[in-house]
């Protein structure tokens, strides 16, 4: 059984976009929160900074944002891959 692919109005994936680029806030945790797929909304942010020709202003601050925000994840599903364990454990009790 395969699982049929979710649509998205162009109003929400602008919305989306929106609160990436203008919060400023990481891809990761705006998309968690709207219930979109990380990848999903990164492809969105970055067709839309190609579509409107803007490009990082420092990419050294770029990478050190990316890095930033990719160790965050990380020690987040690190967190959820012990809560995982743990609620296992306890349901095996």
């Amino acid at each position: 059984m395969s699982e049929s692919r979710r649509k998205f109005d162009p109003e929400f994936r602008e919305g989306a976009v929106r609160l990436v680029l203008d919060t400023g806030r990481p891809v990761a945790e705006v998309a968690r929160e709207l219930g979109v797929n990380a990848g999903t909304l990164g492809n969105w942010v970055a067709k839309d900074r190609e579509q409107r020709g803007v490009t990082p202003a420092d990419p050294a601050a770029e990478v050190q944002r990316l890095q930033a925000e990719l160790a965050a994840v990380r020690m987040e599903r690190d967190l959820l891959k012990r809560s995982v364990v743990l609620w296992v454990k306890e349901a095996t009790k």
